[in-house]
């Protein structure tokens, strides 16, 4: 089957964590936002009367179900389409391991609206600025090193074993992200995690994923989670 993917057209956000299990496991799958005349479909099918309504996007259409957040899309994906682990324990892990990069996510975002997701950047820069510090001083290092310390436990993939997992291309997608917004940041921690950064270049290298990456359904970054104002950026 195929599957309806709706998201916000224009920015990668939480959506290009789905897009990434879909594309690189093979799944046939609608972008339906993005499909022409759709552009404002997102809002209309998002106020359609379900039982199980989504909070917000993304959420995927699925077998008479509305699946909305972005861990348990992958999750459901991750079974039913072997993109994680087939036992209980495995599947467990790999979903921890998704919820703590969407903790990462949440904050990174919130270096940039500290205060309130109504309010602009600019109506709140100097709460921006000491949230940014402390991101990068503490909660980046905190992060990144939670995940090299997987990898140097288990190996290659962070569940372990000779095939990747959802979670090593979140984890793609988290390092893509943050070498956008904090490029110098980045670069000064670039020594502490080299396994991430071989896993980085693993994923890129997938062959399901080549063609997608170098498309451009690709979306690059800009007014989305990961945005980057040089003056929230620092060694």
């Amino acid at each position: 089957m195929t599957y309806d993917l709706w998201y916000w057209d224009g920015i990668p956000g939480r959506g290009e964590f789905v897009r990434l299990a879909l594309e690189a496991g093979g799944i046939p799958y609608r972008e339906c936002a993005r499909e022409a005349g759709q552009a404002s479909g997102l809002a209309t099918d998002w106020q359609k009367a379900r039982d199980d309504p989504p909070f917000a996007p993304p959420y995927l259409v699925a077998d008479g179900m509305t699946i909305a957040q972005t861990a348990n899309i992958l999750h459901f994906l991750g079974e039913r389409h072997g993109l994680a682990p087939a036992d209980m324990a495995g599947r467990i892990w790999v979903n921890q391991l998704q919820l703590t990069i969407a903790d990462a996510v949440a904050e990174a975002h919130d270096v940039h609206h500290p205060i309130a997701a109504g309010l602009y950047y600019e109506d709140q820069k100097p709460e921006a600025a000491r949230r940014a510090l402390s991101f990068r001083d503490e909660r980046m290092p905190r992060f990144l090193g939670y995940f090299e310390g997987i990898l140097e436990r288990r190996g290659k993939w962070l569940a372990g074993g000779k095939r990747w997992t959802y979670a090593d291309l979140s984890a793609f997608q988290l390092l893509e992200g943050l070498d956008f917004a904090f490029p110098r940041r980045m670069r000064t921690l670039r020594p502490t995690i080299p396994r991430l950064r071989r896993l980085q270049a693993a994923v890129r290298k997938l062959d399901a994923l080549k063609g997608y990456l170098a498309s451009e359904r690709r979306l690059a970054f800009g007014d989305g989670i990961f945005r980057h104002y040089p003056e929230l950026d620092g060694p």
